[in-house]
């Protein structure tokens, strides 16, 4: 797959400082944390929050192949170890990614655990974004993508503010909104039918 790489002004310039970055994206862009890791922090550790449930153990495997470190927990189980995890890390200098819409969705609506671990570790968070031009969409709740051999993607980049005064709801909404046109749909997820 071919990226491109789109970004507002001075973005590319705040990845290359030498300081921990909270990346936020949305469940079914997970493998997107190993190229931000790989093509924007040269290296530094990068933990994501992976499910405590036995679903999450693949995902923490995969991870591990890919160079990525895990804190386990999420908003269903065990979330205060994890959004407690994650900000250790952040404050230790090492990078995290979260998706807000995981463990279980619904896809595309940012939950304030996000924006809790933002605030208390008071990092640069930057959203990230993965417009496909060709993807397989599996019949996950998510519709996760898996982009199509030798096709192209636009990696969307935006660092946002996250002011500890602002109501957590109302900025939720705000940067779930953003990111989610940072995120087109091309193709449809399947639909899920229940057994």
């Amino acid at each position: 797959m071919t990226i491109r790489v789109e970004t507002e002004p001075g973005t590319l310039a705040i990845l290359a400082r030498d300081e921990p970055i909270l990346f936020v994206l949305w469940h079914n862009r997970l493998f997107l944390m190993a190229e931000l890791t790989r093509r924007y922090r040269g290296g530094r550790p990068m933990y994501g929050l992976i499910s405590a449930s036995r679903d999450g153990a693949w995902l923490a495997a995969f991870f591990s192949a890919c160079g990525l470190r895990s804190v386990r927990g999420s908003s269903s189980r065990l979330g205060h170890e994890g959004a407690r995890g994650l900000v250790e890390v952040l404050r230790a200098g090492s990078d995290a990614g979260i998706t807000p819409d995981g463990p279980r969705g619904p896809a595309y609506e940012m939950k304030a655990g996000a924006l809790v671990v933002a605030r208390r570790a008071q990092r640069t968070v930057v959203l990230a974004g993965l417009d496909f031009e060709s993807s397989w969409r599996l019949g996950t709740w998510d519709g996760f993508h898996v982009p199509a051999p030798f096709s192209r993607a636009r990696l969307r980049l935006r660092v946002v503010d996250v002011d500890a005064k602002q109501d957590r709801d109302e900025t939720a909404l705000r940067l779930g909104a953003i990111l989610a046109g940072m995120n087109p749909d091309r193709k449809p997820a399947p639909v899920r039918r229940r057994a």
